[in-house]
């Protein structure tokens, strides 16, 4: 364990107590002085008595002196610091510094039996770390004989004041690694901490890129649900509203508010109902001199959205346009506010062919508000509108793709023009292997 602050500590305790064998590596005799006399570097309820347990089974030491650590070890677990520069970039000193601790270590100790060594990045880090700073740290000090490395990152969530109940029940346990025989090693790791749980913690293992990322993800949600809660609170207050009444009610819903809905990449947001209404509470915050810049950065992003989109059309050849599905969302005809009428409208004012596809819409059908927006964006719709996306394909360069109906996705795989834009990211695995493919967002 390489690093015994908040996360390394927790960590190395609490595999002690499943059983491992573990050391634990800091340059400071101030943290790793109290492990070796038995007790906890930092606070952390309940820890004190785990490091207790486990110094006293023989099971958990420390050292200053990464080569006693890595003798015959399996295993490596970075947990050191990874601050923030002035400039806001993450500093990557401490991990390639351990890296490199660990590659030097293994020229003089003798190897694990097996000769195969994994080391694991816990600190947080940018996607690419791993695949970049690791591995140029491993290539100018490469192993010896006998001995050779796997990499992976696994992040850790635990929450300070909380550690110990979130290490022994995570939300998730994520391994990114290209070698198979890392993820077994992480896998058999785990195995004793969890083998009680129920449900069961299962070890995923996926891209390294996708693990590193997991953490940035995770952290920004939270801090945008912070904001968010603070906002509602800012904005609230001026009406006689206590948010906390709103809130309390508001987190009930485990089909919008607080559900996996919603928070999977795609396209812009649109329809009769969120753009209004975000532009209403920010008209209410304007006229209370309150300023909600999450709020009003969801307004500007989801801007971005749509002008990435054309943008990206702009940049790439071809004149002639599929654009497959026109309403704000599958299963409606409602145009109001619809991203893609935006983006058709863009098209055709930048002197771009489109033929239209959508599997519900029928101008003559609409009716009311429906009606008067897409007259206002499209007035020409009829001639471009078509029920079928085969003719809409039909000699396009590029085709821009939301519907997910089968007979859309037929005819995209039937005939797919050279680009193909995927804002919706159910088209299916097939689609995306087609030469030309682009998801929207991945």
């Amino acid at each position: 364990m390489f690093g015994l602050g908040y996360v390394g500590s927790v960590t190395a305790a609490c595999l002690a107590g499943a059983g491992h064998e573990v050391w634990g590596v800091d340059v400071d005799t101030a943290k790793v002085g109290p492990i070796t006399e038995g007790h906890s570097p930092v606070v952390e309820p309940g820890l004190d008595e785990l490091v207790a347990a486990g110094a006293t089974a023989g099971r958990l030491r420390a050292t200053t002196d990464p080569r006693l650590a890595l003798e015959q070890a399996e295993v490596s677990l970075i947990c050191v610091g990874t601050p923030s520069t002035p400039a806001g970039s993450t500093d990557l000193t401490y991990i390639r510094r351990a890296v490199r601790d660990i590659a030097e270590a293994a020229q003089v100790v003798v190897p694990p039996a097996s000769g195969f060594h994994s080391i694991v990045i816990r600190s947080t880090v940018p996607p690419g770390t791993v695949d970049e700073v690791v591995a140029e740290v491993l290539a100018e000090v490469p192993p010896p004989d006998g001995f050779t490395f796997g990499t992976a990152m696994c992040p850790e969530f635990l929450r300070e004041g909380s550690g110990l109940a979130d290490f022994y029940a995570p939300p998730f346990v994520v391994v990114g690694t290209r070698d198979a025989r890392v993820g077994t090693a992480l896998t058999d790791l785990f195995a004793p901490v969890y083998k009680d749980n129920n449900p069961i913690v299962d070890v995923q293992i996926v891209d390294v890129r996708t693990a590193e990322a997991l953490k940035y993800a995770c952290n920004a949600f939270h801090a945008t649900k912070v904001s968010f809660a603070n906002e509602m609170g800012r904005i609230f207050r001026h009406f006689d509203v206590d948010s906390r009444e709103v809130m309390r009610i508001f987190v009930q819903d485990t089909s919008l508010n607080i559900s996996p809905y919603y928070l999977k990449p795609g396209f812009a947001f649109g329809g009769s109902c969120l753009p209004k209404d975000l532009r209403s509470v920010l008209h209410l915050a304007r006229m209370n001199d309150t300023e909600l810049p999450l709020l009003s950065g969801a307004l500007a992003t989801n801007e971005r959205s749509v002008r990435d989109v054309v943008d990206r059309v702009i940049a790439g050849p071809g004149r002639e346009i599929a654009l497959l599905g026109l309403s704000f969302k599958h299963a409606t005809d409602d145009l109001r506010e619809s991203p893609n009428v935006e983006v058709a409208e863009r098209l055709i004012g930048k002197g771009y062919n489109l033929r239209i596809y959508d599997p519900i819409v029928n101008p003559a059908r609409l009716v009311g508000a429906n009606l008067r927006h897409v007259t206002s964006k499209l007035p020409h719709l009829q001639r471009v509108l078509t029920d079928d996306p085969a003719e809409a394909l039909d000699g396009a360069d590029i085709a821009i793709v939301s519907a997910t109906d089968t007979a859309a996705v037929n005819a995209l795989l039937t005939t797919p023009p050279a680009r193909t834009i995927d804002l919706s990211g159910r088209l299916g695995a097939e689609a995306e292997t087609l030469p030309g493919y682009e998801g929207v967002g991945w």
